[in-house]
């Protein structure tokens, strides 16, 4: 079932289940906004198995995700404002062999791919405290508990993550009960220059996992999802699309190994079918915006507004550039469900039909022709 319809996110995550038994990996390349962390979490319960009280007694899933991040929090000192340390939530599994299987050792070597600061875990207090070596006047000096920024603490995560997952995969006790191991949107945490090293020091990681483990990896970033889908052994690649409809709504998951429907592609569909209903909302000039900038890229073009060719004598020339501008980067929620204005909408639609038209796009893309403009 390479595409499929679902009334709710559990099923869904039933599904991606059932297409492990066959796989080894599911990709998935939604936008944000779509649902995937709810999707990593729903997929995460299916495994979990709890007692008449309530406590989780089995589980089956290593996942990284919003609440992964959450497990670590920061206590600054406010007193003497001197021993800034991470904390970490000691009753979580994910931190089940910290004690025994020397953890720092671990992690150094897959932070210091990303970063120059160093770290020490205290297993008794469960704390992290950071030093830097920083160089004054030709003098090094170690500089103790420092206060490291929001992404370095993302990548110290994200490290301490893939130390785990190593874990998992050597088949270490304390992680024989990790059947799936599933990541969801890394890049939205980690800094997005790290986004081609990232998914392929990942890619080399799960290439040889043991047969027993399966995987799945949900992204919105067209770059780390790309080098994904080229470096991992034939996964099943997803593209997932939520669609509003009248007393709720469904999860789309459509196969782009067998259909041309992969990242700014998809985009374009996407909004070519959004203008032909007028379900135009604020956050397609984003969307317009980004694909553009692909193209431009791919041409070899300076300015990303190089892709907007109006007609001659076009009287509204001088505003396209400035109408995506103002929608893309103005007050506006990235995926608010703010619809369009009338006007814009006409704007969007001369818009967008002038860019397929003028670049090389497949017309199969689409379900109609497009025609030129008049």
């Amino acid at each position: 079932m390479p595409n499929a319809s679902f009334d709710d996110l559990r099923s869904l995550a039933q599904h991606l289940r059932d297409e492990l038994e066959a796989k080894k990996s599911v990709l998935i390349y939604a936008y944000n906004g779509t649902g995937k962390t709810r999707l990593s979490t729903a997929f995460k319960d299916l495994g979990k198995v709890m007692s008449a009280d309530g406590e989780t007694t089995l589980q089956d899933t290593l996942y990284f995700n919003a609440f992964t991040e959450d497990l670590f929090f920061w206590d600054n000192d406010l007193a003497n404002d001197r021993a800034r340390v991470l904390k970490i939530n000691s009753n979580s599994r994910f931190f089940a062999g910290l004690d025994e299987l020397e953890m720092d050792n671990r992690i150094r070597p897959l932070l210091h791919r990303y970063t120059d600061f160093d770290f020490r875990i205290d297993t008794t207090e469960w704390a992290v405290s950071f030093s830097r070596v920083v160089e004054t006047a030709g003098t090094t000096a170690t500089v103790e508990d420092i206060k490291i920024s929001r992404g370095e603490e993302n990548i110290f995560i994200w490290c301490f993550f893939l130390a785990v997952v190593q874990l998992a995969l050597d088949e270490a006790e304390a992680y024989t009960w990790v059947r799936y191991v599933y990541i969801d949107d890394p890049i939205s945490s980690l800094d997005e220059s790290n986004a081609v090293m990232v998914a392929n020091h990942l890619s080399q990681m799960l290439k040889d996992a043991p047969s027993r483990i399966r995987v799945v990896v949900s992204s919105h970033h067209v770059l780390f999802f790309n080098v994904l889908c080229n470096e991992m052994k034939k996964p099943r690649m997803y593209f997932l699309i939520r669609k509003k409809q009248a007393g709720g709504q469904i999860f789309k998951v459509q196969e782009t190994d067998s259909t041309p429907f992969l990242y700014h592609l998809a985009s374009l569909v996407e909004m070519h079918q959004a203008q032909k209903s007028e379900a135009l909302y604020t956050h397609h000039f984003n969307m317009l915006r980004r694909v553009m900038e692909q193209t431009a890229a791919f041409f070899g073009y300076p300015r990303w507004h190089d892709c907007i060719k109006p007609e001659v004598n076009d009287p509204n020339e001088t505003i396209y550039k400035r109408v995506i501008d103002l929608m893309s980067h103005g007050d506006y929620s990235l995926y608010e469900p703010r619809e369009m204005i009338p006007e814009n909408k006409e704007h969007f639609g001369r818009l967008l039909k002038q860019f397929i038209t003028l670049h090389p796009f497949s017309p199969a893309l689409f379900p109609e022709d497009v025609q030129e403009v008049q």
